[in-house]
Parts: C-alpha cells; sequence; structure tokens
C-alpha cells in the first residue's frame, strides 16, 4: 500500500511539474511547426502535379538521376556532351554536389528498406522537408542567443515567411532549399563553440560548413561572418581561450575539408574572398602569443614589443598579399563581389550578371512583401541584443547589419536576410509579451522573497494544472523564462518595468488591449504569408496558368508541349540553339543538344549566340552554321501576353554581344532616333530586320485575332508590329505551339550547293560538325528550286574565350580535298 501511494505521487508530481509540461509545450510547438511549414508548400503538387519547376532545378534534377543511375565516382567525372556544343562541360568538377548527394543518399536508404520512391519525387519533397529542419536549426540558435520562448517564435516565424519559402516550395529542386538549413546550423553549432569553447562544438561547426560548401555557392558568408565576428570581438576586448579555440578549430578543419570539393579546391587559400578569414587567423595566433609574452614581461618592454611586432608584422602581411595577387597566386576579387558593392558595376562591364532579374537591386515593396511585419520587428530585436550584448549577441548583430545591407543591394540575397529577421522579431515579440503577460501574484511572490515556482504543495499544484488547462498561451511564456534569475531591487525594477513599473503600472484592460493587438498582427502575418506563397511562390515557371472572369482556371502547357515535340520529332544528336535561359529545360525534358544553358561559364559562347540573335538572317546563317545548329527556338509572348519572353530579354541579348564584338553589334541601333525601344512601324530598321524579330512575329500578322484589336498585335508590348511580312530564307517554321508561347524552327542547309560556297566556310562548318553528325536529308539538285543568295565567306569571329577552347583536333575530322567534292555523306533521319 505505501509504495502505491508513493508511485501515484510520483505520477501526479511529474504530471504537475512546470518543466515538463514546458518540455511538451516546446515539443508540441516545434512538431507543429515542420508540419505547418512542409505543408505551405505543397500549393504547386495540388494545383498542378509533382513536378520540378523554374531553370537550375531541371539541371540538378537531371544530374541526381545521373548519380543514381551510374554512381557517386562516375557523376563526379561525368562529361556532360548535350551541355555548351561543341565544347561540352565537365559536371562533377563544376557544380556543388551537396544537393545531388543528399536526395541521392534519401534515395538509397529508402531503397535499403524497400521502399521504392521514383528520384524525382524525392528531388520535389525535398524542400520542403528541409524547411522543417531550418525551423529546427532556427530554434536552437535563437535559444542560444536569448530563450526558449524566442526560439519558438522564430521557428514559426521561418517556417511561413515568404522570404524562404520562395526558395523552398515543392519542386523548387535547387540548392538554396538545403542551404539556409546548413547556414542556420553552422551558425547555431559556432555560438555554441564560442559559448563553452569545446572542441567537439567547434568540430561540428565545421562539418557543417563543409555541408553548407558542399551545396552553395554562399558558403562565402560564412567564411567571412565568422572571422568578422572574431575580428570585433577582438577589437572589443572580449578575447578568451574560449574564442581561441572555436575559431582555430573552425578554420584548420573547415578549410580543409571545405578543399575536398572539387568546384572549390585550392580557393579557400588561393582566392581574396577567402583572405579576410585567413588573416583572421594569423591575428588571433598573435594576440595568443602575446597575451602569453605579457606575463613575462614589463609594461614598458611589452608596449615597445607590441609596436614594434604590429609594424612588422602588418608590413609583411601587406607586402606578401600584394605580391602573390601580382604573381597571380592569389586571385582578384572576382567581378560578381564588385557588384555587390557597386550597383552599376555588372551593368557596365559583366552584363549577363545584370541581366538576371534576382540580381537587381531590391525595392521597398519586396522588403514588405517577403518579411511582412517581421520588417518592422526585427529593429526591436538588434536593440535589446545591443542593450542586453555579450559574445554571442555581437554576432547576431553583425549578422543583421552585413545581410540587410546586401540584400539591399541583390533581390536574390533577400534570402541570406530572411532567418537572422525572423530571430530578432522573435526576441522582440518575446520580449513584448513576457512583459504584458507577467503573472500579477508571481510578481508579488517575487517581491516578497517566495519563488512561486519552488512551492511543492498541493493548493499550489492545482493552480498551475488550472494555468496550464486555461491559460495555456500565458504560462507558456511563464514557463520559458530564463531560470537562475537573481531578484532584483526595487529601483532595478522600476528601471526596467517589472515591479511597480511601466507595464507593472498598466492595468489589465491596457495589457489585453496590447496582447490583442499582437496577436492580430501576427495572425494578419500568418494570412500574408499563405496568400503570398499560394499567389506568387507556388506556380511552376514551365506551366502557366490564367483564369477567366468566372473564376475558372485555364492551363497552358506550352513549355513542356515544346519539350516533348522536341524529343519525339527530332534526331537524338540534334543541336537546339536558344537564348541561355532555357538550356537546362531543353537537356532536361527535351533531352537534346544546347549551344549554352543556364551555367553562363563561357560569356564569349553566350555572346555569339546573342550575335547570331541580334544580327540579319544572313550572318546568323554563318554563326549557325559554324556552330552546327540544327533548330531554333525562341520564346514568344505576344499572343497571351507573357512578359517573360525573348523579345522583352532581346536588349541583354544586343548588350552582351556588344561586350565581345562590338565592331558588329551597338545597342544603339536597335533604338529609334529618339531613343524608343519599339517594335512597330517606327521601330529601328535593324531591330525590324534582326533574326529574333523575324522568328518572334513570323505569321504572326496571319494569325486570327481578337475582334477588338488588328491582326499583328502584340498583347505583351501592346503595338502592332512593323514589319508583318516576314519571309525566311535560311530557317524554316518546325513547331508552334498551341498558344504560339514557343516557336521551333529548322535550320536549313542544302548540301548539293557546298560546293558553290567559299573552302572556309565549308571548313569552318566541318570543323565543328563530324560526318556522322548530320540530320538532315540530302536534297537532289533537281528538287531544288529555291536559289540560296551569296553567303558571305568571311570567318565568323569568336570571343578569346572560346578561340582558346577551340584549339585541337578533332577525331575522325572529315578531310577536304581542294577543288573536289566530299563523297555523299550519311544524313541523320
Amino acid at each position: 500500500m505505501p509504495a502505491t501511494v508513493e508511485s501515484g505521487s510520483a505520477v501526479k508530481n511529474s504530471l504537475f511539474n512546470p518543466s515538463g509540461w514546458r518540455s511538451l509545450l516546446i515539443f508540441t510547438v516545434l512538431a507543429l511547426t515542420c508540419i505547418a511549414g512542409f505543408s505551405s508548400r505543397l500549393f504547386a503538387v495540388i494545383r498542378f502535379e509533382s513536378i520540378i519547376h523554374e531553370f537550375d532545378p531541371w539541371f540538378n534534377y537531371r544530374s541526381t538521376a545521373y548519380m543514381v543511375k551510374h554512381g557517386f565516382y562516375n557523376f563526379l567525372n561525368w562529361f556532360d556532351e548535350r551541355a555548351w556544343y561543341p565544347l561540352g562541360r565537365i559536371v562533377g568538377g563544376t557544380v556543388y554536389p551537396g544537393l545531388m548527394v543528399t536526395s541521392g543518399s534519401i534515395h538509397y536508404v529508402l531503397s535499403l528498406l524497400n521502399i521504392h520512391v521514383h528520384i524525382r519525387d524525392i528531388c520535389v519533397f525535398l524542400a520542403p522537408i528541409f524547411s522543417g529542419l531550418t525551423a529546427l536549426s532556427t530554434y536552437f540558435l535563437t535559444k542560444e542567443l536569448w530563450t526558449p520562448g524566442a526560439g519558438l517564435f522564430a521557428a514559426s516565424f521561418i517556417c511561413i515567411v515568404p522570404g524562404y519559402i520562395s526558395r523552398s516550395v515543392a519542386g523548387s529542386y535547387d540548392n538554396e532549399g538545403i542551404a539556409i538549413f546548413a547556414l542556420m546550423f553552422t551558425y547555431y553549432l559556432w555560438v555554441k563553440s564560442v559559448k563553452t569553447g569545446s572542441l567537439f562544438w567547434a568540430a561540428s561547426t565545421a562539418l557543417s560548413y563543409f555541408y553548407m560548401v558542399s551545396a552553395w555557392g554562399g558558403y562565402v558568408f560564412i567564411i567571412n561572418l565568422i572571422p568578422l565576428h572574431v575580428f570585433v570581438l577582438l577589437v572589443l576586448g572580449r578575447y578568451s581561450a574560449r574564442l581561441y579555440t572555436a575559431y582555430s578549430t573552425f578554420y584548420i578543419l573547415g578549410t580543409i575539408l571545405s578543399m575536398q570539393i572539387p568546384f572549390v579546391g585550392f580557393q579557400p587559400v588561393r582566392t581574396s574572398e577567402h583572405m579576410a578569414a585567413a588573416g583572421v587567423f594569423a591575428l588571433i595566433n598573435a594576440v595568443a602569443l602575446l597575451k602569453f609574452l605579457q606575463s613575462y614581461m614589463t609594461k614598458a618592454e611589452f608596449r615597445h614589443f607590441v609596436l614594434i611586432g604590429s609594424s612588422v608584422a602588418a608590413g609583411t602581411v601587406f607586402v606578401a598579399v600584394v605580391g602573390l595577387t601580382y604573381a597571380g597566386i592569389i586571385a582578384p576579387w572576382s567581378g560578381r563581389f564588385y557588384s555587390l558593392w557597386d550597383t552599376g558595376y555588372a551593368k557596365i562591364h559583366i552584363p549577363i550578371i545584370a541581366s538576371v532579374s534576382e540580381h537587381q537591386p531590391t525595392t521597398w515593396f519586396s522588403f514588405f512583401f517577403d518579411l511582412h511585419i517581421l520588417a518592422a520587428v526585427f529593429p526591436v530585436g538588434i536593440w535589446y541584443c545591443i542593450k542586453n550584448i555579450n559574445d554571442e549577441r555581437v554576432f547576431i548583430v553583425l549578422y543583421a547589419v552585413s545581410a540587410t545591407y546586401f540584400a539591399g543591394v541583390m533581390v536574390r540575397l533577400m534570402l541570406t536576410l530572411t532567418p537572422v529577421v525572423c530571430v530578432l522579431s522573435a526576441i522582440g515579440f518575446s520580449q513584448l509579451f513576457e512583459l504584458y503577460l507577467r503573472d500579477d501574484e508571481s510578481d508579488k511572490n517575487k517581491e516578497s522573497g517566495v519563488d512561486s515556482e519552488d512551492e511543492n504543495s498541493d493548493e499550489h499544484n492545482h493552480k498551475m494544472y488550472d494555468k496550464v488547462c486555461g491559460f495555456i498561451f500565458h504560462e507558456y511564456f511563464f514557463f520559458l523564462r530564463q531560470p537562475g534569475k537573481l531578484r532584483k531591487m526595487k529601483h532595478e525594477k522600476l528601471k526596467d518595468g517589472t515591479g511597480g513599473g511601466a507595464a507593472g503600472s498598466l492595468g489589465v484592460n491596457l495589457r489585453s488591449i496590447v496582447v490583442v493587438a499582437m496577436l492580430m498582427m501576427l495572425m494578419m502575418f500568418a494570412v500574408h504569408c499563405t496568400w503570398v506563397t499560394s499567389n506568387a511562390y507556388s506556380s511552376p515557371s514551365i506551366v502557366l496558368a490564367t483564369y477567366s472572369n468566372e473564376g475558372s482556371r485555364y492551363i497552358l502547357d506550352d513549355f513542356r508541349e515544346a519539350y516533348f515535340w522536341l524529343s519525339q520529332n527530332t534526331a537524338e544528336d540534334a543541336t537546339i540553339m536558344s537564348w541561355w535561359d532555357y538550356g537546362y529545360q531543353i537537356a532536361g525534358m527535351g533531352n537534346r543538344t544546347t549551344l549554352v544553358d543556364n551555367n553562363t561559364w563561357n560569356n564569349s559562347h553566350i555572346a555569339l549566340v546573342g550575335k547570331a540573335m541580334s544580327s540579319n538572317e544572313s550572318a546568323a546563317y554563318d554563326i549557325m552554321m559554324n556552330l552546327g545548329v540544327d533548330y531554333v527556338l525562341v520564346i514568344f509572348g505576344g499572343a497571351i501576353g507573357y512578359s517573360g519572353d525573348d523579345i522583352n530579354k532581346f536588349l541583354w541579348m544586343v548588350r552582351i554581344a556588344e561586350g565581345e564584338h562590338p565592331k558588329d553589334i551597338r545597342e544603339a541601333d536597335y533604338f529609334t532616333e529618339r531613343g524608343e525601344f519599339r517594335i512597330d512601324a517606327e521601330g529601328s530598321p535593324t531591330l525590324l530586320n534582326c533574326l529574333m524579330y523575324k522568328l518572334s512575329y513570323y505569321k504572326f500578322a496571319e494569325m486570327p485575332g481578337d475582334y477588338r484589336s488588328p491582326r499583328g498585335y502584340d498583347r505583351t508590348r501592346n503595338a502592332v508590329i512593323g514589319n508583318p511580312d516576314i519571309s525566311l530564307t535560311y530557317l524554316e517554321e518546325a513547331y508552334t505551339t498551341e498558344h504560339w508561347l514557343v516557336r521551333i524552327y529548322r535550320f536549313v542547309l542544302v548540301l548539293n550547293f557546298l560546293s558553290t560556297l567559299s573552302l572556309t566556310v565549308v571548313e569552318n562548318y566541318f570543323s565543328v560538325k563530324k560526318e556522322e553528325d548530320f540530320n538532315r536529308p540530302e536534297i537532289l539538285r533537281s528538287d531544288v528550286q529555291l536559289k540560296l543568295p551569296r553567303v558571305s565567306s568571311k570567318k565568323v569571329s569568336l570571343g578569346y574565350a572560346t578561340m582558346k577552347r577551340k584549339k585541337g583536333s578533332i577525331k575522325n575530322r572529315p578531310v577536304v580535298v581542294k577543288g573536289k567534292r566530299p563523297a555523299v555523306r550519311t544524313v541523320k533521319a
């Protein structure tokens, strides 16, 4: 009987133990957060289907499928012949493999458990799954910086905030989907290692940093922010053995591990972006040496030693860095780095970077659109951190300041700002609710020296049970306050608002009004996040949807229709010329060879395609024959009002081409005398006769139009085209999708007329295409009725980078004997 009473008492105490309820609440909130984060990212799958979105994800999916089929080591050595024809691409040495390895590992584990899931479904749902892990890592980071209550707020914010959800919806199979988790987890481990000085946490930080390096090029932000944190702590006089242990371990292990990624290689020790980390490593070791020598010297000797030593060290480092940079051992700052400090640099010097919409400066509307109320609250969190500064809070303040600047320079970097905004906003809301939900009875107990949490009477336990059941939200903040704080004196309570000041002097009604207002703001934030996710970030770019006046939805599936046609009606080795935006999709869905794609590693090759699109048909013919083009694909939105078509991107093609071929292409030629870019009758003659204009508007004037608009009316540019009678000589229309969104043209080459062309043109053609690579049917001389105009014998000028890579010999190259026609060649079907 006594044993039964004791067991019943133990069960009762465990049920009424505040620590147990606190753990249960934390677990419940985190579980609901992960579920909400996963569910809110499924709009695209529910509305459309389980498909890969955008452009880059298609290459990632194709690479993952290749790795799953052929193995990891074959993936690292994979030479992709379907990309950047005729140059090709070494995939294993030009990608961050973390995304592919993560998906492949999940697929492998599920296969071991006899759970058969297609690799595509794993790729589609990977980002929503990692959103839950991101929420957990954000909770742990905020808990280390402030309190568990603030951590739950931060986890709840980041799971639904649009700034992060834009890159992690289902189907968005991109590096950022897992990189934000790696970013926040690395920062959590770094803060933990600084607080404890433990080798274990420092080594764990290096391992997490290694995963981040393998996943995303944004790892440079980590390897510069952590050294900045250490440097500021040294300047503030906050050096400690904990800091030395944490940073030295992290830098050594992290640098060695990051160099194991083939794409990174020796960059951590040979590029200027990584030199700050090396400099801080040398500095902290110098400070440690000075601390050691200080105990063996007098003050005068130590001051003299520091003065001479610092001068010599600074001069040596400066001369070494300048000398190594001049010698080419250390690479100078890249153009992407300069574009972060000068927003106009990329447009002048690297137009291909400026042409990407993600690289444009961020507007104020974007801040509110992606962050909502958090944009106004997170400065409050910065203020609280500065007011109660310590080593780890210096880090979060530096993170907030630097991320805010970079997010203002480039809209894509809003992704790195969003996590710190969630953390600091959580601190602000946590402090506010803790202030206005403080229990009056507990305040009185504290003033009388009685701690209500230490009472063990049945009466107190009954009260606690009632509070948990009836006022969970209220007691949630009460339980999550940091334990172990010393009681404050009366004047301290009056100063910080506890006791009789601030909220203590406010009535219950005013407290309730403030709390209800804050809850309404949070509800509006949740509604805004759901609306933005549903309407702005859950529409795959390859499947478009429009709504009628009655609200019914109409699907425009032209992209997949065109790529399916390519895969079914062209030869397997056909080469497609398009703008680089669509290279990954053509290779991923159409399974055809492309000239350029979204990797954009060879500006000269892209400029050559831009030159072909910007030139007239005769000049473009020479370029296409040199590059071995079989088909040309253009995106045209004038029929349905799609604003992301090639005509709207055309000026960037001109600018990129002008950068490599300034003598042939000039941007001013495509504007009117008044400086207008027009596609109507008043447009520039150069524009109205260029290849891109012809391919976009070919037979467009013959298309039956709306009774409200004339024929040839472009709904995107709101104008009637200026050149309705377009004829093509070297290209013929092969396929146009249902809504005229994608247009494909076949490159026409009459083989029997090769003998009339100059030897230079023939050699240029055969130097790119091998004999067995032709896919055009032979046309007999008797069947030919069209007389081709004279083709210029001038060799197409290639950029320096392209010419440099074209050197060498080609296997099985056909020999052309001067004065004799080559034998009849087999052609591709």
